[in-house]
């Protein structure tokens, strides 16, 4: 049933692991099946007192000079040896090989106290818990389903440096066993998309108040003794030979005791460490009976969680082996309360309880696409065959771009997946050959390898690469270049120059416009480009020191001679960065900054008025070099204006998308705050469904539904953004901007946030959002997630597809508001009643459905049940492409003399989920209804 594991080992240290290798191979074989168990820094492997066997990970990093013992080792670890990672930046992980389908264990444990350290620690890209330094000791324990060959435990550094005492890994079971944690009771599974952290396990069956785990449970699950904690619990043991008919996937050391209660027995489950946010649980009980001569019906009991009865009239006997499981699925923040209460009217015994495990459900982070990944690790390789220690390579651990880029990456994402689209690799000190595996990067567009020592010939790039520029001056490489790169449709810069083995230059034959290039030509070389270095630090230095002197002087006669403070020429940047707390690397993204004299230049002294907003004035103008651009004026009397121009500023120098409006520059001058994007020729979207543009040119399906694909990709990208989701929290339809080619644009980033992590405090300091968009949950609780754009985007979708405004108290009463118009339409399958009168029987019925039914699972009132922004980019993708294929089928008929578009109407009549019984809400993109939120 349990499949080995092994330790997944780069060629870096293929010499130096053979023995290490072997020897852990035969611990698998000699010990027991399905475990690893590895003990960071240990002298060498052991058996512990259990019968477990640990091997050491010197193998892995021989490195011991940062190892340290502590005096006491923590629980269920042999040896208090703790190895410590010195890392700048990024995260380092343990690269485990399993096997896809299977279910595992994984548990860490780390002692540190006084290292001062904060890291994060994910399984895969999954961040399951935020370790400390300040505590004694922590173990972090996660239950996940394999869905590839190898998985990986990372820790990411926050501040100071990761460490580590153990690791463990338990194969639970593969495809075809009883899975306790994924699979219902027909099999089918659960577990896409999820991983399970561990909150509690509990066994009232420890007879001496010590802890149950292997060899008594076969699987090595640590159960803590529990204890009757109220008037009137009692323990009643239950008979031997009831034991062995028990579900062999939980061993019968853990039932052999039962806590009862004549009326109601309540387990308490505190200290969640959600931060106060609603998350999910997974709840599992286990029952069995201990009283052999109960019949059914005389033991009959409801349950209860934080005071909903999500199982009433339970019986343990009703399952007829007298043993029985019941997994709950709540949302919960704070604590859980656990109550089996006594059914009403039922008469017999009381509640029991035998153990118990809790489970907080976390959703599978967005990892990279699979493709860059594999071959990111296959150029890691290829790199250390000749580069081993060299430090660039620290922090090339895991996900490349997940959560955040390995030095001298940079990613952006494409289709809700990052990808890796810049190696920036000069100088490094790189040796050996350049990594064919780099040419197979599909959506790489700069590589810079220049400064370096690298032999051989530039590989071949495909035809299909987007290469723009590549650059190999200043090394050891050998000629001639290959053809292949003067076809390459988007490469605009080659730099060849100071590498002597070069015998063929840039063929005249080459008339590639536009190529730049330095045919070859070695302007410099490597002692030059020393001396330059030296000499721009020095220039550097004293530039710094003159514009500090200005800075003061500017300061000083502001403050004592009562004048305004105004910098001519270009101030220096006030770039706000975030502190190294914040989860996610800043990219460099240059900023203008401005002067007045120029703002007030390309906007003809603030000639023409766009648009008002709670900032301020927006006005239309023209840079220098012929840009159009709109300028956003903050207003004396905007009481929120400062704190939305430094957000602003803050986050729009560290992101950039196609489908978000880009900051060009800003002004900081004479009191004034000024903002400057590209305009956006055709307007926001608001405009174009029901504002005067409206009324110019209707907005068309596909291009509404094209649209809204484009908002998804740019809101997309903001709640995945490097591991740490950036929250609009003021989405809407005049926030979704139009270019000349009628590409949506996400815009106003004034109240945006960084959604709250572990540890963080959930509760937004106030509200922000708009009327009609606002998400009910946020509004009520102040607690902020991702799921809050979600609803406020799938307003937009209805917007879309209707036409309305979200708000409009000059309709009747009961279309106010266009959510609850809507949905009494969507309900009754009447959506024709909602499509905007202008695009009837111009969709195809399927594409319209599967908006709908998107818009309909976004304003679902409990955030749980709405789906992500990745889920619904997909299904805006299908929709997409159903609508296009119809057109284009309609077209071959018009081709063939046929009638018009649209003149024949597609009614697919599709089917929407059921309406649930009261109190009950549609999971999203589902028709099965799911139990109500426990109430706060």
């Amino acid at each position: 049933m349990m499949a080995g594991l092994h330790i997944w080992i780069p060629r870096l240290i293929i010499s130096r692991a053979i023995g290490f290798l072997l020897a852990f191979q035969l611990s698998l074989v000699s010990a027991q099946q399905g475990f690893l168990s590895i003990n960071s820094c240990a002298n060498s492997n052991i058996t512990d007192s259990n019968g477990i066997n640990w091997i050491t990970d010197e193998g892995l990093f021989p490195n011991t000079s940062t190892c340290q013992e502590f005096a006491v080792p923590p629980q269920g670890i042999p040896s208090a040896t703790v190895r410590t990672f010195e890392l700048k930046s990024g995260k380092v992980c343990y690269s485990l090989k399993v096997d896809t389908g299977h279910d595992y264990l994984i548990r860490a444990t780390f002692l540190g106290q006084g290292l001062g350290s904060s890291f994060a620690v994910l399984v895969g890209v999954t961040q399951i818990a935020l370790v400390n330094s300040s505590e004694v000791s922590t173990v972090v324990e996660g239950v996940f389903r394999a869905e590839g060959g190898y998985e990986e435990l990372c820790l990411w550094r926050q501040s100071g440096n990761p460490y580590i005492t153990g690791v463990e890994v338990r194969d639970l079971g593969g495809p075809g066993d009883y899975s306790n944690y994924f699979d219902d009771d027909s099999g089918s599974s659960s577990s896409s998309g999820h991983v399970l952290k561990l909150v509690a396990r509990v066994s009232f069956g420890s007879t001496n108040g010590s802890i149950i785990r292997y060899p008594k449970d076969q699987r090595d699950r640590i159960w803590q003794p529990g204890a009757p904690s109220s008037p009137g619990d009692d323990l009643l043991n239950v008979p031997a030979n009831v034991l062995p008919n028990t579900d062999s996937t939980i061993p019968s050391d853990v039932l052999r005791v039962a806590l009862s209660n004549p009326d109601r027995l309540d387990l308490i489950i505190d200290g969640l460490d959600d931060g106060g946010d609603l998350h999910n649980y997974s709840v599992f009980l286990y029952f069995l009976e201990p009283n052999i001569s109960l019949q059914v019906g005389q033991r009959v009991f409801d349950v209860y969680v934080n005071g909903v009865n999500n199982f009433p009239k339970f019986d343990v006997l009703a399952q007829g082996s007298g043993y029985a499981r019941v997994n709950l699925s709540v949302s919960a923040t704070g604590y859980l309360n656990v109550s089996l209460a006594k059914a009403s009217n039922a008469s017999g015994f009381g509640p029991i309880c035998n153990a118990y495990e809790v489970f907080r459900v976390l959703p599978k982070a967005v990892g990279s696409e699979i493709h860059d990944v594999d071959t990111m690790l296959a150029v890691k390789d290829e790199f250390l065959a000749s580069n081993e220690g060299n430090a660039v390579f620290g922090n090339w651990f895991g996900d490349p771009c997940v959560p955040v880029n390995w030095d001298g990456l940079t990613c952006n994402v494409v289709n809700g997946s990052s990808v890796v689209s810049m190696l920036e690799l000069s100088p490094k000190g790189l040796r050996g050959r350049i990594p064919i595996g780099i040419t197979m990067l599909t959506h790489l567009t700069e590589l810079n390898l220049s400064d370096n020592v690298l032999t051989g010939t530039i590989p071949a790039f495909p035809a299909t690469s987007m290469l723009r520029s590549l650059d190999v001056r200043i090394n050891h490489l050998s000629g001639p270049i290959p053809e292949s790169l003067f076809s390459l449709p988007y490469l605009t810069l080659l730099n060849f120059g100071c590498n002597p083995r070069f015998y063929t230059p840039l063929p005249d034959t080459v008339k590639k416009v536009p190529l730049t290039s330095d045919n070859g030509i070695c302007k410099n070389d490597g002692s030059s480009s020393r001396q330059r270095l030296v000499i721009g630090t020095v220039a550097c230095g004293s530039v710094i020191i003159i514009c500090a002197g200005i800075f003061i002087f500017c300061l000083y006669k502001r403050k004592f001679k009562g004048r305004r403070y105004d910098m001519k020429g270009y101030p220096l940047p006030k770039i706000y960065a975030v502190s190294s707390g914040e989860n996610f690397m800043l990219k460099s993204i240059s900023i203008e900054a401005f002067t007045l004299d120029c703002i007030e230049a390309a906007t003809q002294n603030y000639n023409t008025l766009i648009g008002e907003g709670g900032f301020g004035s927006v006005y239309r103008g023209t840079l220098s070099d012929g840009q159009e651009v709109a300028v956003k004026v903050r207003s004396a009397t905007s009481s929120q204006g400062t704190r939305e121009f430094e957000n602003e500023l803050n986050l729009l120098s560290a992101i950039r998308h196609e489908n978000l409006v880009p900051l060009l520059g800003y002004c900081c001058e004479n009191d004034q705050q000024i903002l400057v994007y590209p305009f956006m020729s055709n307007g926001s979207l608001q405009d174009r469904l029901y504002g005067e543009a409206s009324k110019r040119k209707i907005l068309d399906w596909p291009t509404r539904l094209s649209i809204a694909l484009g908002a998804a990709r740019g809101l997309t990208y903001l709640h995945n953004f490097s591991g740490r989701s950036i929250i609009h929290r003021d989405v809407k339809s005049s926030n979704i901007l139009l270019d000349h080619n009628m590409n949506a644009k996400v815009a106003d980033f004034g109240f945006s946030k960084y959604a709250p992590q572990e540890g963080d405090s959930g509760a937004s300091l106030e509200v922000r959002g708009t009327a009609g968009y606002l998400d009910p949950e946020y509004y009520s609780t102040q607690h902020l997630t991702a799921k809050s754009d979600v609803f406020s985007f799938g307003v937009v979708l209805l917007e879309i597809i209707s036409g309305r405004e979200p708000l409009n108290i000059h309709r009747p009463r009961n279309e106010w508001s266009l959510v609850e118009w809507a949905k009494t339409f969507i309900r009754e399958q009447k959506i024709e009643e909602i499509v905007d009168p202008n695009i009837k029987g111009m969709y195809h019925a399927e594409a319209m459905w599967r908006v709908v039914e998107v818009a309909l699972a976004c304003i679902e009132p409990f955030s749980a049940y709405r789906p992500s922004m990745a889920d619904i980019l997909r299904e805006l993708e299908d929709a997409l492409i159903i609508e296009n294929n119809a057109s284009e089928y309609m077209k071959s008929i018009d081709s063939f003399g046929g009638s018009a578009r649209f003149s024949i109407v597609i009614e697919k009549k599709a089917v929407l989920p059921p309406i649930p019984a009261e109190g009950a809400e549609l999971s999203p993109f589902n028709s099965q209804p799911l139990a109500p939120p426990a109430p706060r």
